[in-house]
């Protein structure tokens, strides 16, 4: 009796897992074939995923943030949204995941993200890539959401770059606005743009008096937004009425530069 207990306990064990293997498998399968979704090719160095005219006279390039991916609501959003004929010549939008995301979307485990030098280093990869195409831009911006605009400003300089866009720059931890992340801003020459939640706890508008930076950089401040540009009921303001203001600030900072 113990025996045939055994054995069906045995037996019960190896299909549990087979069936975990085969789900695994089928992920596994449903990740590999996701990316072409997204409009990735063999070719590119990472998940990037192109929005906007193929003959644009100017490309975009952003980053995600360190939570989400760059197929995100928010990334979405800019990405589609900026891609307008406003601009003379057309925009077009790049957007690219981080190694960290990469192995995130494969496993489906979480994971932080990489070092900074990884970091810097994939944002090289994508503006090669970018410069090496088929329709190379005649002008290149550079920016993202949060640690993905913090490292393409951390870049830019060495790209030589016509301007940076930060969708929620993360100036300091929350809570800790002692612990400036700014050093490397305090000599930028490059245009920088950045649009910020007037509370946003990475650094809202009441601080901003306080920080040294150069000229270089200007401000987009969203009326009681968040980090997500998300404001309050009481504002009388919703998340898209932010994000529209964005937007038109980002279009308004490209064209201007161009000029």
């Amino acid at each position: 009796m113990r025996w045939r207990l055994f054995q069906s306990e045995l037996a019960l064990s190896w299909l549990t897992s087979i069936i975990c293997l085969i789900h695994l498998l089928l992920y596994a399968a449903r990740s590999e074939q996701r990316p072409d979704k997204l409009g990735v090719s063999p070719n590119r160095p990472m998940h990037i995923i192109r929005d906007g005219p193929d003959q644009a006279a100017t490309v975009l390039i952003l980053a995600h943030g360190a939570g989400a991916g760059s197929d995100s609501e928010f990334m979405e959003f800019f990405a589609q949204s900026l891609t307008s004929p406003e601009l003379a010549g057309g925009l077009a939008v790049c957007r690219f995941d981080f190694p960290y995301m990469v192995t995130r979307r494969s496993t489906g485990i979480k994971r932080p993200p990489d070092r900074a030098a990884a970091l810097t280093e994939t944002w090289h990869q994508v503006i090669n890539w970018v410069r090496q195409s088929s329709t190379p831009p005649h002008r290149l911006f550079i920016g993202g959401k949060s640690m993905g605009g913090r490292i393409a400003s951390m870049v830019a300089e060495d790209e030589k770059v016509d301007g940076i866009v930060c969708l929620g720059y993360p100036f300091h931890p929350p809570g800790k606005p002692d612990k400036l992340r700014t050093e490397h801003l305090e000599d930028l020459n490059i245009p920088m743009l950045v649009c910020q939640g007037e509370r946003d706890v990475f650094g809202h508008r009441t601080e901003s008096a306080s920080w040294q930076l150069p000229r270089s950089i200007q401000f987009s401040w969203l009326t009681d937004g968040d980090h997500s540009f998300k404001p309050r009921k009481k504002s009388g303001l919703t998340e898209a009425d932010n994000r529209t203001t964005a937007r038109q600030a980002i279009i308004k900072f490209i064209a201007e530069v161009q000029r």
